[in-house]
């Protein structure tokens, strides 16, 4: 089985100077694994390229899809059409045929659902109507549950960053750039923080636009201790 960054009780992160682009096993689109339990079908978080005229070939979805656009046009069965900034979740055991005519990039998460789990969601970003002002941040909720809680925040510059520490996170950053101490993410850098762990992050001198994942990880780590 391949493993990638599977030890959820450590800090992880991939910037945009490590990536590295693998092609699908049929060369329908490029991956950088950020991290991975499993071979072609794997629990696995990933930034997904598509060419323009990609298509994949009709998949399902065990314990569900989340999908972040983070450029370009995304397609889902030929007609439904999703920008940059639409965020998605397929739930378990859904299906579609994915593609782009004019080439996207895309953040996805796999097989990261409860079974339970049973309404898509769609959701665009850039809908100011979506997002609440909080303080020195604006929040856009995405997705709640017992297990985690997903959202878009868009920070103020050099402010300190707000998170649940319990149950650990996990930070995309779209835009901007933040650091911790004397480390530096900028646009792209992927950061996954084990629960509980004392990670002071700010915002960088233009602010930063970030997608967070918490309270998710403490499952994470009892599952895979049963590998």
């Amino acid at each position: 089985m391949f493993l990638l960054n599977a030890d959820f009780s450590k800090f992880a992160v991939v910037k945009p100077r490590d990536y590295q682009w693998v092609k699908s096993p049929g060369g329908e689109v490029e991956r950088v694994m950020l991290d991975r339990i499993g071979n072609e079908v794997a629990r696995a978080t990933s930034l997904v390229k598509y060419a323009p005229l990609s298509l994949f070939p009709k998949h399902q979805h065990p314990h569900g899809e989340e999908i972040l656009v983070l450029s370009g046009m995304f397609t889902e069965d030929g007609s439904q059409h999703y920008q940059k900034g639409w965020y998605l979740r397929n739930p378990h055991n859904s299906s579609h045929i994915p593609s782009s005519e004019m080439g996207t990039l895309i953040f996805v998460k796999l097989r990261q659902m409860s079974e339970t789990e049973t309404e898509a969601v769609r959701i665009d970003t850039h809908n100011p109507n979506n997002w609440k002002k909080m303080g020195h941040r604006d929040i856009c909720e995405l997705y709640q549950s017992q297990l985690e809680h997903t959202y878009l925040e868009k920070i103020m510059p050099l402010h300190p960053i707000e998170y649940d520490v319990k149950g650990g996170a996990e930070i995309l950053v779209i835009e901007g750039e933040i650091s911790h101490s004397e480390e530096t993410y900028p646009k792209g850098s992927w950061l996954r923080i084990p629960p509980q762990a004392d990670y002071q992050l700010q915002s960088g001198q233009q602010g930063a636009t970030l997608y967070l994942k918490t309270g998710h990880l403490l499952a994470m780590i009892q599952s895979t201790h049963k590998i």
